[in-house]
Parts: C-alpha cells; sequence; structure tokens
C-alpha cells in the first residue's frame, strides 16, 4: 500500500529545514524518515526534520532530528519557524505560543500580515553557563573565555547552552578562517565536551554588530544558526566586546538579538518563509 506523507520546507535565515504534521499524520521509524528526508532532493543543504506533535505542557511540541537521524535538542531558527508553519497551516489561532522542546519551554510571539505570519520574535530562555549542566569537562563552575589549544591556535571558548550545547569564539577575520579545520577539530573534543558540541566562531565588528560563522555538530557549517547567533552575542557581552541588543551577520542574513537584563532571557527577531511544500512516497519507511 501507498503512504505518503506530506511536508513543508522553510527557511529562517538560511537554515533550511523539512516541518511535517505529526498531530494528523502518524510517523514513525524517525531516525530513518529524517535520514531519507535529508538525502532527498527537495531537502538537499536541509538542516534537518522537524515534527510538530501535541503537547500536555504547551500549545505544541517541537522534535528536531539532524540530517544523520539523531534527534536534536533545539535550534533557534527552526523553532520562530514552527511559530508560522502552525498558524499559517491553521493548527492555531493565537500569536503566543509556549513550545515544548528537549531544551526547556519556549515561547513564541507573531506578527501576523494579511492573514500569515511575517515576522516571529523568540524567546529562548535563559542562557545557562554552568558547566554542570551544559555539560563541559572542566571543574570551574562557568566556562568564559577559557584558553584552549586548537591544532596550531589558541581560542578563547565560551560555552553556553539553552538544552543544546554550544560553544563561542572572538576571531580576527571570520572571512579568513578554516572553519571546516577547526570547527571539526573542536566538535570531536572529547577532552573539552563529553559529547558533540555546535562552534561558533565571532568576529567583533561594533558593540551593536558581530559576524559569526557556524560549524554544527554532525552536519559542518550552516549558512544560519539562530542558538548559536545568540551564543555569540552572550559571549560578547559577558567579555565586554557587545551591547545586550545586537545585529549579528551570518551567511543566511542577519538576526536581531537581545539579551533582556530584567528577566535575562534572550530574544530573536526575525522573518521566516516558506520555501514550498509537497508530499512524498514514504511508504518503504512508515510500514516497518
Amino acid at each position: 500500500m501507498r503512504i505518503t506523507m506530506k511536508f513543508t520546507k522553510m527557511q529562517a535565515f538560511g537554515n533550511d529545514y523539512v516541518y511535517i504534521d505529526a498531530i494528523h499524520q502518524n510517523i514513525t521509524n524517525l531516525p530513518e524518515l529524517a535520514r531519507f528526508v535529508s538525502d532527498r532532493h527537495f531537502a538537499i543543504g536541509s538542516d534537518g526534520m522537524v515534527l510538530i506533535c501535541p503537547s500536555d505542557k504547551g500549545d505544541f511540541r517541537m522534535r528536531m532530528f539532524n540530517p544523520d537521524g539523531s534527534e536534536g535538542e533545539m535550534c533557534g531558527n527552526a523553532l520562530r519557524s514552527v511559530g508560522k508553519y502552525v498558524y499559517d497551516h491553521k493548527l492555531t489561532d493565537k500569536t503566543e505560543l509556549v513550545i515544548e522542546t528537549l531544551g526547556g519551554m519556549q515561547h513564541l510571539n507573531l506578527t501576523v500580515t494579511d492573514g500569515l505570519v511575517s515576522n516571529i520574535r523568540a524567546d529562548i530562555g535563559e542562557p545557562r553557563l554552568n558547566t554542570k549542566v551544559i555539560p563541559v569537562n572542566t571543574n570551574l563552575d562557568q566556562f568564559v573565555e577559557q584558553p584552549v589549544e586548537v591544532l596550531d591556535k589558541t581560542f578563547h571558548i565560551t560555552a553556553v547552552s539553552w538544552g543544546n550545547p554550544h560553544c563561542a569564539m572572538f576571531v580576527d577575520s571570520v572571512a579568513d578562517l578554516d572553519v571546516e579545520r577547526y570547527g571539526k577539530t573542536i566538535e570531536h573534543m572529547t577532552s573539552l565536551f563529553p559529547s558533540k558540541t555546535n562552534v561558533t566562531f565571532a568576529e567583533f565588528v561594533k558593540r551593536d554588530y558581530i559576524k559569526i560563522r557556524e560549524w554544527e555538530r554532525g552536519t559542518g557549517e550552516t549558512i544560519g544558526c539562530g542558538t548559536g547567533c545568540s551564543t555569540a552575542v552572550v559571549a560578547g557581552v559577558l567579555t565586554g566586546r557587545t551591547d545586550r541588543k545586537v545585529t549579528v551577520e551570518q551567511i543566511g542574513g542577519p538576526l536581531l538579538i537581545e539579551w533582556d537584563e530584567k528577566t535575562n532571557h534572550l530574544f530573536m527577531t526575525g522573518p521566516s518563509h516558506t520555501v514550498f511544500e509537497a508530499e512524498i512516497d514514504a511508504s518503504h519507511i512508515l510500514e516497518k
């Protein structure tokens, strides 16, 4: 029997994710499905697969799978696009949403124009620096600008977590850096991080403007990552380089990041758009 699956490909500042309504579709064998989606022509270059699921704690539950089939905690750009998906596909008429993720409960505020979401503000919670919850292999309470030898360079690394581990370090020029060489090495430095980590290289331009390039664990360099941008801003504020409201330039475009001093929560603001929608034959996966 032919079993089809509907999906939507969406982009937020360069991040391409395949979104699937898992409320009205029975989705099984998720790791194999994630690998299948990422290998298909419609998903080349995608950063992974996102399932929209029912939640007992929030309005919806978001499950995110990497192209290799492993489940991820939360990506800021993928999170923002969830808001556009559920509103534009009429799964909700609310413009303030609570989304359950492995990284915690996330909050979205939607701007609607002509019946469609045109802008999303995501509150991704309090950045955690406690090394007991990141986690990082160190006895220090906080991991801020720690000198780490990586191949032939010394990087001053700051580790931050919103449920998924990220680290950031400032360099003279992101354009001149061999991101793959150093990103891949840091990702696999188990002497530093017990498991793989996302790596953000940041260039300080001025107090309200930085540039980044992001190396995503298990994927390689990505053209945009909301949580990576947020990590760079946190590192910039903690080390006195930036203000709490910063425009972050990434390959996928600029993202506005603001760290609220009163709540200690961090906000990302920016648009998201639908690339296209389609249907695929997933019989050989969903029947298993």
